[in-house]
């Protein structure tokens, strides 16, 4: 499918949306969990949309539209999770008059439920993130940097339980490395820890000792590099137990989520990233069964953030 009937497909509107995927039979009602998992990655402090001078994307995104949407489709649903992948930092004039306060401000409004941090939210070095960090009314997480030599030790968790309905859904955050990204002198001493063994010591935890029904990666890896640089496939194809991998740094569009199956297990873990600058908002709803808390189905969508019914 090309991404342009791609997007005409699931182009929002004020009768509801459409989405790709396993739907989900009427019979199901009733004995079935809907989940609806709602994700953004590399906002790059875009809180305007995109001016509409004729550029690529003019005209989309925005986060009050976004709020918008959001808004809306918790009206809907009754179990919603919003994560975020990192780099919530850099790109507008925001960032470099406000320091990041009105990006967190304002997810803290949309009522975010995690995000992992991207490189670019080290920009300001670990002062800055630690002067916005009270403005963040939710949590980050992220499970491979070691911040315990550094300001901002026990300011992080490796990862979050959510309850929806019985259903226990651990999420937990990846970093990429920041040296050749980030000067030193704004990490300075947060030590990079392998993110493949992270991974599964987080499946582990989260299985095992919180008896999770769903474990979820916010990565800020990147979706795929041609060199042996760990990247999201590559994650899924090394680390068994993960469902799903919501990822950034790369920016990356994907018209369908990809699913990688690991070689030994065949576990099967879907990923998904959509873009940068909050110009599309991920939608993937999972449906359970109610009494064993396996999947049951898949339905997804890339949402783009410009409909004028939602924002008038």
């Amino acid at each position: 499918m090309k991404r342009r009937d791609f997007l005409k497909t699931t182009a929002v509107g004020a009768a509801g949306l459409s989405m790709l995927g396993l739907p989900f039979a009427s019979e199901a009602a009733g004995k079935t969990i809907n989940l609806t998992i709602l994700h953004t990655n590399d906002q790059h402090s875009r809180i305007d949309p995109i001016p509409d001078d004729g550029r690529k994307y003019g005209g989309m995104g925005g986060m009050a539209r976004r709020a918008t949407l959001v808004e809306s489709i918790r009206k809907q649903e009754a179990n919603v999770l919003l994560l975020d992948a990192g780099d919530i930092w850099q790109g507008t004039p925001y960032f470099n008059f406000f320091g990041g306060e009105p990006e967190f401000k304002l997810m803290s409004q949309m009522k975010y439920d995690a995000a992992t941090l991207g490189n670019h939210d080290f920009d300001n070095g670990l002062e800055g993130l630690q002067k916005q960090l009270p403005h963040a009314a939710f949590p980050f997480l992220v499970a491979n940097y070691d911040f315990s030599n550094t300001i901002l030790k026990d300011k992080f968790k490796p990862y979050k339980v959510f309850e929806k309905q019985g259903l226990r859904i651990g999420v937990f955050g990846l970093g990429i490395e920041l040296a050749g990204l980030v000067s030193q002198n704004n990490y300075k001493e947060t030590v990079y820890l392998d993110p493949v063994k992270k991974a599964e010591e987080m499946v582990q935890v989260l299985r095992e000792n919180e008896k999770c029904h769903m474990v979820i990666c916010l990565s800020h890896l990147g979706y795929s590099y041609k060199e042996e640089k760990i990247d999201d496939r590559k994650l899924a194809q090394q680390v068994s137990g993960i469902d799903l991998i919501l990822g950034g740094h790369t920016h990356t569009f994907l018209d369908e989520p990809e699913v990688v199956r690991h070689a030994a297990t065949g576990y099967d873990t879907m990923i998904n990233q959509v873009g940068w600058s909050g110009i599309f908002l991920g939608r993937i709803d999972f449906q359970f069964n109610k009494k064993t808390k396996e999947k049951a189905g898949v339905r997804t969508a890339m949402l783009p953030v410009d409909n004028p019914v939602l924002t008038s």
